[in-house]
Parts: structure tokens; sequence; C-alpha cells
């Protein structure tokens, strides 16, 4: 049975360590996160949620029905709002937020220098990452910055939304930038930005299980 609203879900059986549920929307972010199973120290899984925040929001308060007690870290690839911002770069929420409301994230310092350690070299920008149900472009990629936003995706809020509504648990969000206002997709060498976004997401996986342990660990 799922865990009311608000209330922590229950212990998991067995008094085994609480798993990690990483979400991605698309197979392509599926793929660099494979043998996340494998290469992990505890329970994980990687649930591809489908496209847009309904099918995120229905898939992951899907899977938290098999599984409460998860941690839950929604990941893949976003649009850098900042100027400067390159493809490649990596985004750990603060926050998500969308029109629904905003739901702060567990662990932030912790995941922006695990990311650090884990991808050397690569530049890691926190705040909120703001959710949309399309691809921003132009004016609105400007003016959801001017609203305090460093990133944009379209499952992020959605995933950590229904994650929070099944229980108390550990959220976060972890992006990598694949279009920047200076890289907009439309743009000559948007595979390039592709390719290196694909690579930093293959390479982050240490970080995830970092932010995991450390989620499980007494609070003093």
């Amino acid at each position: 049975m799922a865990a009311a609203r608000g209330q922590a879900p229950p212990d998991p059986p067995g008094g085994r360590p609480a798993p990690l549920l990483i979400a991605c929307a698309l197979g392509i972010e599926r793929f660099a996160l494979r043998g996340a199973e494998r290469a992990a120290h505890g329970p994980v899984s990687v649930l591809r949620t489908g496209m847009g925040p309904e099918a995120a929001e229905r898939a992951v308060a899907r899977a938290l029905l098999a599984d409460p007690a998860a941690a839950v870290l929604a990941t893949g690839f976003c649009a850098g709002l900042a100027p400067g911002m390159h493809p490649g770069d990596l985004v750990v929420a603060d926050e998500t937020r969308d029109p629904a409301g905003r739901t702060p994230c567990t662990g932030t310092e912790t995941l922006v220098k695990a990311l650090a350690a884990a991808v050397p070299g690569c530049t890691v920008h926190a705040g909120p990452l703001t959710g949309s149900d399309h691809v921003v472009r132009g004016a609105e990629r400007a003016a959801l910055r001017a609203a305090g936003a460093v990133a944009a995706d379209m499952e992020s809020a959605a995933t950590l939304r229904a994650a929070v509504a099944a229980g108390t648990r550990p959220v976060a969000a972890v992006r990598v930038v694949v279009d920047a206002p200076e890289h907009e997709l439309v743009r000559i060498g948007t595979l390039r930005g592709g390719i290196s976004a694909f690579r930093v997401l293959r390479a982050v996986l240490p970080a995830f299980f970092e932010w995991h342990r450390s989620s499980l660990l007494p609070r003093r």
C-alpha cells in the first residue's frame, strides 16, 4: 500500500537499504544510464517515464506503488537559461518549480561536490529548475531566467512532485545542458552539443550513488 500524502513511506522490507529510483524521460537518456543497476552498491532502478510532465507523474507514482521507500532522482537533458552556459554543463536543482508549485530538493551541496569529483572540469550550476510542457526557446527562455530559474525541462518538477506526494523521501534533480541561449537546438552545432551532453550523463552515476548513500545516513 502506498503512503498517504505527506506521510513517510514504510520501512523497506527485511531492513534492506532504501532503494534509489533514477527517472529519465527518453530512450537516449536511459541508454546513457545503462549499467546503473549493476554498478551500484545498493538497490537501484532506472525508470524511463516517457516525455512530458503528465507521463512522468504517472510513471513515477506507479513505480512507487511497487517500491514505496525509494529515494527519487530525476535526470536527463535540459535547456540552460543563463548566458554563458554550454552543452555538457551540469545543473543541480535546489528546487523544482512549475505552475503546480515548488518542491525543495535534498542534498544539493552533496550533489554539487560529488558531480565535480565524478566529472572533473565540468561546470556545475545550482539553482531552481523550472518545468515546462514544451521545449523553451528565445523570449520564453529569457523570461524564465528573469524569474530566477537556471534551467528548464519537461519532467523533473512532475517527477519530484509525484515522489513527495507518495511519502516523505529524499528527492533531487540533476540535468545536463543540451542547449543554451547561445547554443539553441535549431542552430548548427546541435549534434556536437548533444554528444557532449550524452558523454557527461554517462559519467554522473557515481555522484548519484554518493548522494543516495549520504541521504540514508542518520542526521545529527
